[in-house]
């Protein structure tokens, strides 16, 4: 549909920059839509988003100048002008030739600055990360971006004591090699304290993600024909994910009931049925959600936690085959909480 717009689509009074004005955007388009824009002409390698008196204007960064090139000489000769959710989008070039956010600060805060340092640093998803800044303290949000600097990350913590106690174990180190895979070269963490206090992340996506609220929209980019979450950045999955989790448990030195896992278990989601069982003297159970995004939230924020503390009563995840529990008797191994009011049976 053409546009019914009397302002023209694009200036020319600008040189060429592989840096493009965005106006006319809907209000609080997310980075994940200006990619999508940009993605047909090129790599888009930063965004900055919300800009002008009505947030309605963004700056979107190529990774080359005849990418910007070519999406401007594109939807200057095509009848379909650029549109995100409907609205005509307005280009130009920049005056700018990089978009640079002021992302550091001299003085501690409760948010990191992460630069991956390595030739295949793109490549180390954001789950890697999760994990690897995990060790300190619980991680409530990740974003990740490309600049000239090369790919980045946003890490905020609770506060700034633990980020400082991540910052000082691992700048400079290299990434363990076993969250790697075995075709990912080492990659270094340099890491400053950034300026931001509480990120933004309005979609969960393989360039952000928002530990604290699992019920956050997953954004479209994010997911592939079967209608599942896209975990790394490369695409590759390392299993099929499912609404289904198998937990093993080890170092037990108290005891688990299906209360417990319930409880820690609903903290990301309705749970729908659980089902206990010993398996090689581990005890073992399946923790059914009613769909597989609030399953992976789960899996992603539990694995290799500790129910209690001193490290016991671990937690090991992956995704089960089953997609339906059969839970035949409510008793303390197996509960179906679908069910209202259900008749416990003792074992």
């Amino acid at each position: 549909m053409a546009s019914v717009s009397s302002q023209p689509q694009f200036r020319y009074t600008q040189s060429p920059s592989k840096v493009l004005h965005l106006r006319n955007l809907p209000w609080e388009c997310t980075e994940e839509e200006l990619i999508e824009l940009g993605k047909p002409f090129g790599r888009v390698v930063n965004t900055k988003c919300n800009v002008g008196a009505n947030r309605n204007q963004a700056f979107i960064e190529f990774a080359d100048l005849n990418q910007a090139i070519a999406m401007i000489t594109y939807y200057a000769s095509s009848s379909e002008p650029a549109q995100v959710r409907g609205k005509t989008v307005y280009l130009q070039y920049s005056n700018r030739q990089e978009i640079v956010n002021n992302t550091t600060a001299d003085i501690a805060g409760n948010v990191l600055l992460v630069t991956i340092e390595g030739q295949d640093a793109r490549l180390v998803s954001i789950d890697v990360l999760h994990l690897v800044f995990s060790a300190f303290g619980f991680v409530h949000k990740i974003t990740t971006f490309e600049k000239t600097a090369g790919f980045q990350a946003l890490v905020q913590f609770s506060d700034a004591e633990t980020a400082t106690c991540a910052k000082n174990a691992l700048d400079g180190r290299i990434i363990p090699r076993y969250l790697l895979s075995d075709n990912i070269a080492p990659c270094t963490l340099k890491i400053t304290y950034s300026a931001h206090k509480d990120l933004t992340v309005k979609f969960q996506s393989h360039r952000s993600r928002d530990y604290t609220n699992p019920y956050l929209p997953v954004a479209p980019s994010a997911m592939d024909g079967s209608n599942q979450f896209h975990l790394g950045l490369d695409g590759k999955k390392l299993e099929p994910e499912s609404n289904v989790l198998l937990a093993s448990i080890e170092n037990m030195q108290y005891a688990v009931t299906l209360d417990v896992l319930h409880m820690v278990f609903s903290a990301f989601g309705p749970v729908q049925k659980i089902a206990m069982f010993d398996k090689n003297g581990a005890l073992q159970a399946l923790i059914q959600y009613a769909d597989v995004q609030t399953a992976i939230f789960a899996k992603e924020s539990l694995e290799g936690h500790c129910i209690y503390d001193g490290g016991f009563c671990k937690l090991h995840l992956s995704y089960s085959r089953h997609t339906d529990l059969s839970i035949k008797l409510n008793n303390d191994r197996s509960r179906d909480y679908t069910i209202v009011n259900p008749v416990l049976v003792n074992p």
